[in-house]
């Protein structure tokens, strides 16, 4: 079987486009650009008929919007620490306030 009755024959992989895009806007922006990048090279690798390309754009695409999201994550639990830091530093200086 030829590549292309191999591509006659699966549908195409998912291109997590839309999950590229949320996890930039809401996550971090340079993980996600890259996410997008791989995610909008799906369709066209798939119509040129590159069903290895295609499926490997699909996998990198969703790699790099998880790294994006938990880029994020990190982000904001670093955030919330320093937060923390500062409440406390600040409850701590009111006791030498005498």
């Amino acid at each position: 079987m030829n590549e292309q009755q191999l591509q006659q024959s699966q549908t195409p992989p998912p291109n997590y486009l839309a999950w590229a895009i949320i996890t930039t806007i809401l996550c971090c922006l340079p993980f996600g650009i890259v996410s997008i990048i791989y995610a909008a090279q799906v369709n066209s690798k798939w119509a040129a008929g590159d069903v290895s390309g295609a499926f490997q754009s699909s996998k990198n695409a969703k790699t790099w919007a998880w790294v994006s999201f938990a880029a994020g994550l990190l982000g904001l639990v670093i955030w919330i620490v320093l937060v923390a830091f500062g409440i406390l530093a600040g409850i701590g200086m009111e006791l030498f306030d005498l």
